[in-house]
């Protein structure tokens, strides 16, 4: 892998990440178009830790104020957020390690992320035209964050789209748009950071692979996932989501056509 294929794919994993369209799809689908090799577990670790950066860096004063009210006054409007961005995280947590391997092998099938992309398609574009788009991520319930975090789990699935299922998901609830939005960027720091840390021993053991790829590629996701996440802050505010959906039945329909003909 060369320093542009580096940088075409940090790209991808920072604007993926964060718009409903399926970072891990983007992954697969890239390398498999353009015949690249397979960049390896720790070009992975290295687009994780740079939208784990931009997460934290875009939120950081949310979670500074989240975990301080979430420590010392669980009842308040912050700290029961905090709690419920913790347990709706462990769903999705578990069906990871879980199914890790077939995430990694099985589930990496164009035709099932072709299916995937536009199966989540319909469902986001009649979601985002039914639902009451109501309540703000700060006035989430226990129930609505349990069932966001559990829809989170069929993201293991390439195509599925974290950030799409949990925004799908919130809107289907009842939350806005753009609640719904900052909740899903809300939650998608402790998965990514519990995918980031799974990896890091990985590194460790093996010092010498940060090279410049590694850099080039966490850095690109990073600023990418940075814009991808204010952008999207701003967009839903005026905007709906049926571009995203269109733009998957788009991708889920040039897959399907490219593996029948080969």
């Amino acid at each position: 892998m060369d320093i542009l294929q580096a940088g075409i794919l940090g790209l991808v994993q920072g604007l993926g990440e964060f718009l409903p369209i399926s970072s891990s799809a983007h992954l697969v689908i890239v390398p498999w178009l353009f015949n690249w090799e397979d960049p390896g577990l720790t070009f992975d670790i290295a687009l994780h830790i740079g939208t784990l950066i931009a997460v934290a860096i875009y939120f950081w004063k949310d979670w500074l104020q989240l975990i301080t009210k979430g420590v010392t006054d669980s009842r308040s409007r912050e700290g029961r957020l905090f709690w419920y961005l913790v347990l709706a995280t462990i769903p999705g947590a578990m069906i990871g390690l879980l199914l890790e391997k077939k995430a990694e092998t099985s589930f990496r099938n164009p035709v099932l992320i072709a299916i995937m992309l536009i199966a989540l398609g319909i469902v986001l574009y009649w979601v985002d035209r039914k639902s009451a788009k109501k309540i703000e991520a700060e006035n989430i319930s226990l129930k609505t964050s349990f069932l966001i975090g559990l829809s989170q789990a069929l993201a293991i699935i390439p195509g599925v789209s974290r950030s799409g299922i949990t925004m799908t998901t919130g809107l289907f609830l009842g939350l806005t748009r753009e609640g719904a939005a900052r909740f899903s960027f809300l939650l998608s720091a402790p998965i990514i950071f519990g995918a980031a840390i799974v990896k890091v021993p990985h590194i460790i053991a093996n010092p010498a692979v940060i090279t410049t790829n590694f850099i080039v590629g966490m850095v690109v996701s990073c600023v990418t996932g940075i814009a991808s996440i204010g952008f999207l802050l701003r967009y839903v505010q005026t905007k709906t989501f049926l571009p995203f959906a269109w733009y998957r039945f788009i991708l889920g329909a040039l897959i399907l056509t490219i593996v029948f003909l080969k």
